[in-house]
C-alpha cells in the first residue's frame, strides 16, 4: 500500500507532455490517457464522447468560453455499486503563454528542482490528478466492501462541462474529493463567478481636436468606479469559512480604439464577477448592471453601455454544514487543517447540486496556478496521494 513516486514522476511526466489546453486536440489526448492509465489500474473504464449539442441545450449547461468540437468523459470504478467516494480531477489547463518567459522555455517539459516539479498544469491541476492515480494504485489490492470512483474531467477552467456531463450520465456517489490545489487547507465552500462583457461608448474623433469628442476610455472610467464600489458593499462582513474579499468583481480583458490618432468610440471591457452563496444567477447579474447603469457620464446618459453574459456560470457551493464527510476528510489528512471557503468557482457547486457532499483538498496553492514556471512541492503531491489512500480505506473497506 506505499505510494510510489517514481510512478507519480512518471504519470505527471506523461500527463504535462500533453497540452491539453481547453478546446484544444489535447483535452481529448489527456482523456484517452487517462482511461488507459486507470484500466491498468484494474478499474472498469467508462470513456465516452460527450454529446455538445445535447449538453448545451440543457438548461442547466454550465457556460464554455473556448471553443469545443470535441470532448470525452473518463470515469473508472473499482468494482460494483454506487462509489462509497469519489476523487475528481480536471486534465484541462490554461495556455501557457510566451515559452521564453519559463525558466526551462517548454512549459510541456515535466522540470524537477529542489524538491519542486515544474510545468504547465502541474498544480491547477495535474499534480492532483496523480495523487489521486497514485492512491487508486496502491488501493488496488485491497479488499473493498465498497467501491470508490476517479472522475477525469475536461472543460473546469471555462464552465466545467466536462464534471457537468460526467453526472448526467449518471455517474455519482455518496461523497467527492476534487484535488484542486488547496495548500494544506480543506475547501468547503466556494464563491460562484459570472463573465460578464461591457460596450462602453464614447465619441470619435480626430486625437488632435480630442476635446470635441469624448473617449470611451473616459467613459468607462466612471463605470469601473461604480462597480468598485459596488464590490465593496458586496464584501462587507463576508460569512465563514470565506476570508476578507470572496467575490470580486475583476476586469480581465480591455479593449478601445482602432488607430492610434482616433478618439475611440468604443470600449470592450471582459471580467469576472462574484457570486454569493444563495445568490441566484439572475439576482447577480441585476445588482452588476445596475451598478452600471448607475455609474454617471453625459454620455451614458444618451447612450447607454451594453452588458452581456458570455462564458462560464459558477454557482456558488458549499458542503452542508454539519455534515460528517468533512470529519472524514480531516482525519485522512492528519492535521488540524483549515477549513476555508474559497473565491473562486469550481466543480464542487456541481457536485453539491447533484446532492454528493463535496470539499477540496489538493497539492500546491491556487496563486502558482495559471502561472508562469506554474509550480508543485513533490512531496505536497505525495502526502496528497497518501490521504487520499487513507480516505479510500475509510470509506470504502
Amino acid at each position: 500500500m506505499d505510494i510510489d513516486v517514481d510512478l507519480i514522476r512518471r504519470d505527471l511526466a506523461q500527463l504535462v507532455s500533453i497540452a491539453s489546453v481547453g478546446g484544444s486536440e489535447g483535452e481529448v489526448m489527456a482523456q484517452r490517457w487517462s482511461a488507459a492509465t486507470l484500466q491498468g489500474l484494474g478499474l472498469d473504464v467508462d470513456l465516452w464522447r460527450l454529446d455538445l449539442d445535447e449538453l448545451r441545450a440543457d438548461p442547466d449547461h454550465p457556460g464554455e468560453e473556448v471553443d469545443r468540437e470535441e470532448a470525452w468523459g473518463c470515469v473508472g470504478v473499482s468494482g460494483e455499486g454506487r462509489p462509497a467516494l469519489v476523487l475528481n480531477g480536471h486534465v484541462d489547463v490554461v495556455p501557457s503563454g510566451d515559452p521564453d518567459f519559463w525558466t526551462n522555455s517548454d512549459p510541456w517539459n515535466l522540470r524537477e528542482e529542489d524538491g519542486v516539479w515544474f510545468g504547465r498544469g502541474v498544480c491547477d491541476m495535474k499534480g492532483g490528478v496523480v495523487a489521486i492515480i497514485a492512491a487508486a494504485r496502491a488501493a488496488a489490492g485491497l479488499e473493498l466492501a465498497r467501491p470508490f470512483a476517479v472522475h477525469t474531467v475536461v472543460g473546469e477552467e471555462d464552465g466545467g462541462i466536462g464534471t457537468f456531463a460526467t453526472l448526467r450520465r449518471g455517474h455519482l456517489g455518496d461523497a467527492c474529493l476534487i484535488a484542486e490545489p488547496t495548500q494544506h487547507e480543506i475547501v468547503a465552500a466556494n464563491a460562484g463567478s459570472l463573465t460578464f462583457r461591457i460596450e462602453v461608448p464614447g465619441r470619435a474623433t480626430h486625437g488632435s481636436m480630442r476635446a470635441t469628442g469624448v473617449s470611451a476610455i473616459e467613459v468607462f472610467e466612471a463605470i469601473h468606479r461604480s462597480l468598485r464600489e459596488l464590490e465593496e458593499r458586496r464584501n462587507v462582513d463576508p460569512p465563514a469559512p470565506f476570508g476578507p474579499l470572496p467575490w470580486p468583481i475583476s476586469v480581465g480583458i480591455l479593449h478601445a480604439g482602432d488607430w492610434a490618432s482616433t478618439v475611440p468610440d468604443l470600449l470592450v471591457a471582459e471580467g469576472r464577477h462574484g457570486v454569493m452563496p444563495g445568490e441566484t444567477f439572475t439576482g447577480a447579474k441585476a445588482v452588476f448592471e445596475e451598478a452600471v447603469r448607475r455609474a454617471d457620464h453625459p454620455v451614458l446618459r444618451e447612450t447607454p453601455a451594453v452588458v452581456t453574459w458570455p462564458g462560464g456560470h459558477f454557482a456558488a457551493g458549499a458542503l452542508p454544514e454539519g455534515d460528517p464527510f468533512l470529519d472524514e476528510v480531516l482525519a485522512a489528512v492528519g492535521t488540524d487543517a483549515p477549513v476555508v471557503g474559497a473565491p473562486y468557482g469550481s466543480d464542487l457547486r456541481l457536485y453539491q447540486g447533484a446532492g454528493v457532499p463535496t470539499v477540496q483538498y489538493g497539492p500546491g496553492t491556487i496563486r502558482h496556478a495559471h502561472a508562469v514556471d506554474e509550480q508543485v512541492p513533490v512531496e505536497e503531491v505525495v502526502a496528497c496521494a497518501e490521504a487520499y489512500l487513507r480516505l479510500i480505506i475509510a470509506r470504502c473497506r
